[in-house]
């Protein structure tokens, strides 16, 4: 079993993770590997509970308290959208609020946070940051992708500061044929957690452990096919939806020049 944790996950939801380097975008990437990492904290230990806060738009928002229940999060990530810049270094922040009113004390505290666009904090700011968090006692997990060239020297020079023990950790995934939480999973992220993969269990991505994330009795393979349906039949019907919504605004605006020239000739 592992340690008793309270985890706040801090979702990056400007407008870069639009960008389509990983499958299907850098934001259903990050959300996949969101849904992960939930079922792998809540299976560790019971007792553990996770937040989630999107820290895009016009500043960080917490869209999930702590909580054990699945579904709170995914209402919280679905409700969420796209825009704006990141703020990182407040997502922190706010993450670190929510942590402090964690209402078992006795759960260590962590924040694990994706960073998938470019961090325009300076690296004293980040320093900063990062010894507070320390004099705090929260760990931070940093899953970095998408803008690496530009954030990993700053995002080591953060994880350098802010590590005690080998409590926080920095996985930079630049974009590749393995799936964002596929190398999360084989990541210290995860197997901190006393997550055992047996042998070389990830080449499919879900080997030993981590098919039992999403449910034991179910072949691991046709878990993540029905997943990846499921994952398609939503984008089609976000597509369906969008081009009905085009459709009709194209069509409103042929009535406006209709009635425009029907004015004109009324003149």
């Amino acid at each position: 079993m592992g340690g008793l944790e309270a985890t706040m996950i801090a979702i990056d939801n400007s407008e870069f993770m639009r960008n389509g380097d990983y499958v299907t975008s850098r934001y259903d990437a990050q959300l996949t590997a969101t849904e992960f990492i939930f079922q792998n904290k809540v299976n560790s230990n019971p007792e553990n509970t996770v937040g989630l806060l999107a820290y895009g738009g016009n500043g960080p928002e917490v869209l999930s308290t702590l909580t054990t229940d699945f579904g709170k999060i995914l209402s919280g990530a679905h409700e969420t959208k796209i825009h704006g810049e990141s703020h990182f270094s407040n997502g922190i922040s706010v993450a670190a609020l929510a942590l402090k009113h964690r209402q078992n004390k006795v759960q260590a505290q962590r924040i694990i946070v994706f960073v998938g666009s470019p961090i325009v904090e300076s690296e004293k700011e980040l320093e900063k940051l990062a010894k507070k968090m320390k004099k705090n006692n929260i760990a931070v997990d940093i899953i970095n992708f998408g803008e690496e060239s530009v954030n990993t020297s700053k995002l080591e020079k953060f994880n350098a500061t802010i590590n005690n023990h080998d409590n926080s950790h920095l996985v930079t995934v630049p974009p590749g044929p393995r799936l964002l939480y596929e190398v999360i999973a084989s990541s210290p992220i995860l197997l901190e957690e006393g997550f055992d993969m047996g042998g070389d269990s990830m080449n499919d991505g879900f080997g030993g452990g981590v098919g039992d994330i999403i449910d034991p009795n179910m072949d691991p393979d046709l878990a993540l096919a029905l997943r990846l349906s499921l994952e398609e039949e939503k984008l089609r019907q976000e597509r369906e939806a969008a081009d009905k919504a085009k459709e009709e605004s194209s069509k409103d605006l042929e009535k406006i020049d209709e009635n425009k020239e029907g004015n004109e000739e009324s003149k």
